[in-house]
């Protein structure tokens, strides 16, 4: 890792409205049915990611708009990509050469973090802390099939130690751009030689200078490094966003687990 631009990997444990559903309604005080209802969608999160069931994954999230974000995989929207996401985890990688007669691998554990709930005027959000991993930011919507994420955020500790939350990222990617469909997904070739999904929109990091920014540019090829700062009023701005032409250098993939 370079001191100018460190990118780094968020290991994970394990584990947006709709005409299907809304909202709960704003100040509307949680009951012990919807507090066990979303601790048992959390707990199916942990499965499914666990598990490797990336259809069951994707259907935990709002239809068409809800999304998981952390720092590498930047937001990730709609069912396809969830699904991706998913398939493109490691331990969701079919090993290239397998050695022959490798015994079979035991199931993988699927740790279950319980949910902080709170119903706030915005709507019902959800923290589970993670450890050395940071914590999950949650927002959940009420459906006719019951409750599902709108949004789940990683917040890895060195976010946390530099005062960053879920709700400065979002604010980051907005100014970056992230919504306005200008930007490439970005696919690795793994060890088998199979390119897989790893970013959606923005990947971010942090540095000396600020938060970073890196995007594709749809259609293009090259990609905008960015520096993004606090302003004494609050709100992020761009202190430098610089275009790097395609064939001028790709970045580099950091080591260790994507971030789930």
């Amino acid at each position: 890792m370079s001191t100018g631009n460190v990118w780094f990997p968020v290991l994970v444990l394990v584990v947006a409205a709709s005409t299907a559903g809304s909202a709960a309604p704003q100040g509307e005080a949680l009951t012990a049915q919807d507090r066990a209802e979303i601790q048992e969608l959390v707990a199916r999160y942990a499965r499914a990611l666990g598990d490797c069931a990336a259809e069951a994954y994707a259907d935990l999230f709002l239809p068409g708009t809800g999304y998981f974000a952390s720092n590498i995989r930047g937001e990730v929207t709609g069912r396809d990509r969830l699904i991706a996401l998913v398939r493109s985890e490691r331990h969701c990688v079919p090993a290239a050469t397998p050695a022959a007669n490798a015994p079979a691998q035991p199931p993988r554990a699927n740790s279950v973090p319980t949910v902080v709930l709170e119903a706030t005027p915005a709507g019902v959000i959800g923290r589970a802390d993670l450890g050395t991993a940071g914590s999950y930011v949650d927002e959940y919507a009420r459906t006719r099939e019951g409750w599902r994420f709108r949004s789940r955020t990683v917040v890895s500790r060195q976010e946390q130690a530099a005062n960053l939350t879920a709700h400065d990222f979002a604010a980051i990617r907005r100014l970056a751009g992230t919504d306005l469909g200008q930007f490439e997904d970005v696919y690795v070739a793994g060890a088998d030689g199979v390119k897989r999904f790893r970013t959606s929109g923005v990947a971010l990091g942090l540095s000396p200078d600020g938060v970073t920014g890196r995007a594709v540019v749809k259609g293009d090829g090259g990609r905008y490094d960015d520096v993004y700062v606090r302003t004494a009023a609050g709100g992020w701005r761009f202190k430098s966003r610089t275009y790097v032409p395609e064939g001028s250098g790709a970045p580099t993939a950091p080591a260790g687990n994507t971030g789930r």
